[in-house]
């Protein structure tokens, strides 16, 4: 886990985030609790629970960018997942600790990327020693699932020593690139079953994969493949042998346990109006369901019982139809944490077009670019695009920030049309322009076609 301070997460989070300084402020802080609860007393460590966090906003506002931009700048394992998509237990769906399991099987994953790229040269030399003995037919080739005999009319067979390293010097230098060879490639594995249960879908398909996997032989076919791809294939082979996937697994076990994040986006959906019938008869039961997940629980995985005492929950919602009260009193306990974002004013809109690192000006003007065609926005074009993104927000469904890519497409629409044809200029786009082309969007009544 990254060791940043406070002030250093909410610094990196207004490269691209405007405004929200509190919510900013409430995970920065949730993150270096991680930092200090592992220097505290060994006695107390167990005992500091994380203090999960609920994000109170109308959508656009940056609730999940937040999000987004926490799982890339910290290096605790990070899981991003939408509560509607839950279904109480009893009830076909996923169920809730599916997002458990995938939180570890992401982890898993990175890890075992990581160690491979750590031993990508070693086996990049074993890898070479192999297509070696496959490119000389009077050596034994090494043992190994991709290999074959190799064709004694691809090149002349000479054991000396000193014939081997000229190859190796072809090889490295890329003259052997276009020679084919005979391999033995490993099929793709059999397609998983997944099986609808309590258990989950997901859990039970891995288990079959992994159960039948083993009782089996691969599945190899001969192939006639590229000295290069097969330098790929032989690399991959090898990184993947030389990774301790039992030592990866502990770790990533370990690192889910102490440092992971679950964001649970869209809480306020999983809040049903008439409880016990209807469509919504499930979504109290996903409320229970998560109670025992968030407080702490043990849950099976195929990688192992993974703890979530110390997992850190942050939930968000827009909560525009409902209120955060009206979730079970079981689950508001379990977020003692709010936070409520701020709507987005004329100023902040402003800001958001041409601040951050990602600014949506930046990227449109960099899209055209390529085109040759350079595009430039006028102070008085950004007022006029922000101004008429929070009238037309104040008019109609309030959508944040996803409004500017409603206006700024219909406002470049043509330029992005026929940017390939136009010869290499220079286009300015000022207040009068941004008027003429978004007037049908300010004046006309009925905007349901311009609402994302």
């Amino acid at each position: 886990m990254s060791d940043l301070k406070p002030v250093e997460i909410v610094k990196e989070l207004d490269k691209y985030i405007i405004g929200q300084n509190q919510a900013k402020r409430s995970v920065a802080i949730a993150l270096r609790n991680r930092w200090r609860r592992r220097r505290a007393p060994d006695e107390l460590k167990d005992e500091i629970a994380p203090k999960n966090i609920i994000l109170i906003g109308p959508t656009g506002v940056g609730k999940t960018e937040i999000a987004r931009r926490l799982s890339r700048m910290t290096d605790s394992p990070f899981y991003k997942v939408e509560a509607s998509k839950f279904t109480e237990v009893g009830y076909v769906g996923r169920d809730v600790e599916s997002m458990i399991r995938d939180l570890v099987e992401l982890t898993v994953n990175a890890l075992k990327v990581r160690e491979q790229e750590a031993v990508r040269e070693k086996a990049q030399a074993i890898a070479e020693e192999r297509m070696l003995d496959l490119l000389l037919p009077s050596r034994q080739p090494s043992q190994g699932s991709l290999e074959s005999p190799p064709d004694p009319m691809a090149l002349p067979s000479t054991p000396a020593a000193d014939t081997r390293e000229k190859l190796r010097a072809l090889l490295r230098n890329g003259k052997l690139d276009e020679r084919y060879v005979d391999m033995d490639v490993a099929e793709r594995s059999m397609p998983t079953v997944e099986v609808f249960s309590n258990v989950g879908m997901e859990e039970l398909g891995i288990n079959f994969k992994d159960m039948f996997g083993g009782l089996f032989p691969k599945a190899t076919k001969k192939r006639k493949i590229k000295v290069a791809d097969a330098m790929k294939l032989l690399a991959e082979e090898e990184a993947q042998r030389l990774v301790d996937m039992d030592r990866v697994v502990r770790e990533a076990v370990e690192k889910v346990e102490q440092f992971g994040i679950i964001f649970l986006d869209e809480i306020d959906k999983i809040v049903g109006k008439n409880a016990g019938q209807g469509p919504d008869v499930s979504r109290e039961g996903v409320q229970r369901d998560l109670l025992p997940i968030v407080e702490g629980s043990t849950v099976n995985t195929k990688y192992g019982p993974v703890k979530t005492d110390h997992i850190l929950f942050i939930a968000s919602g827009a909560f525009h139809a409902i209120k955060p009260s009206d979730l079970i009193p079981e689950l508001q306990g379990r977020f003692p944490i709010r936070v409520e974002l701020d709507s987005l004013s004329r100023q902040d809109f402003v800001r958001i077009l041409t601040e951050p690192k990602n600014a949506l000006i930046l990227q449109y003007r960099e899209l055209i670019r390529t085109e040759g065609v350079e595009v430039d926005f006028t102070p008085d074009a950004i007022e006029r695009i922000a101004g008429i993104a929070v009238d037309v927000n104040s008019r109609t469904e309030n959508i944040g920030a996803r409004r500017l890519h409603t206006l700024m497409e219909r406002l470049l629409e043509d330029i992005l049309f026929d940017a390939p044809d136009m010869a290499p200029q220079k286009v300015t786009i000022n207040g009068e322009f941004v008027d003429r082309k978004l007037k049908d969007i300010k004046n006309n009544e009925d905007l349901s076609r311009y609402i994302l």
